[in-house]
């Protein structure tokens, strides 16, 4: 069944008429036809079940047959990634959605080799890139995108996470998951939100890792390799992931 995107404020009860861009898609790329049974995912968390009303590459025309709302995950997880060059961000965009990350702080890192220029347009492309991905792996929530910014200036925010992470190739490091059992363990339940910072090609100065360490960041291991930037920031959600939607572990006594 094909996807569509509608943002919320455009959705309707009875009949929703799609934007011209993917009214284009669905005319001219995929040839839909009248009747055809289709999905619209307004990516704050409703699906909406629809019938194929009128076929134009301008304004495409769907009824609601059916509306499915899915609530968001019990937990939060922020990619705090450092740019990274080529289209490997935008890679990294495409599966940390389908990974149903929360959100995704661009970082500026000391050696990020890509530009930073144009802040705006670079989240524009990202978001266009996470929406195609919805549409194709069916999560209805969007992952919010932020500008870049350097470490130092994200830290200056003061933001708390109930476990921050970092992944890092120096001094004594653990595994993801140790850190996730032991904050289950002293707090009776999962962490609400986890922030992962994640660094560029050459990880980030001793200076950024440093004082992401001083914020009280904890130092994970991603396993005896040493992996690509892009490769670190899905292991580290792919473990988190399922460490998280894990049955908790019942409590002592």
């Amino acid at each position: 069944m094909h996807r569509f995107y509608l943002p919320p404020e455009r959705v309707t009860e009875g009949e929703l008429t799609l934007d011209e861009r993917e009214s284009h898609h669905a005319a001219t790329v995929l040839r839909v036809r009248e009747g055809e049974r289709v999905a619209v995912l307004d990516v704050a968390g409703r699906e909406l079940m629809c019938t194929v009303a009128t076929v134009d590459k301008r304004a495409t025309r769907f009824t609601v047959q059916q509306q499915n709302r899915t609530e968001r995950l019990p937990y939060r997880i922020t990619l705090l990634q450092a740019m990274t060059k080529g289209k490997s961000m935008d890679f990294i965009i495409q599966k940390a959605t389908e990974l149903c990350v929360h959100r995704v702080v661009t970082l500026a890192a000391g050696r990020s080799v890509a530009q930073v220029e144009n802040g705006a347009a670079k989240v524009e492309k990202w978001r266009a890139i996470a929406i195609d991905s919805i549409k194709q792996c069916g999560s209805p929530w969007l992952p919010v995108i932020e500008p870049p910014v350097t470490p130092r200036e994200f830290l200056a925010r003061g933001e708390v996470f109930d476990l921050p992470l970092i992944a890092s190739l120096q001094g004594r490091t653990r595994h993801p998951r140790e850190y996730v059992s032991e904050y289950e363990t002293e707090h009776g339940s999962k962490p609400d939100s986890i922030g992962i910072w994640i660094g560029p090609e050459g990880d980030f100065t001793p200076e950024e890792g440093n004082e992401i360490l001083s914020a009280g960041a904890h130092p994970i291991t991603l396993g005896r390799a040493i992996l690509r930037s892009e490769t670190a920031a899905l292991y580290c959600l792919s473990v988190l992931n399922y460490d998280m939607q894990a049955p908790q572990a019942p409590r002592a006594g």
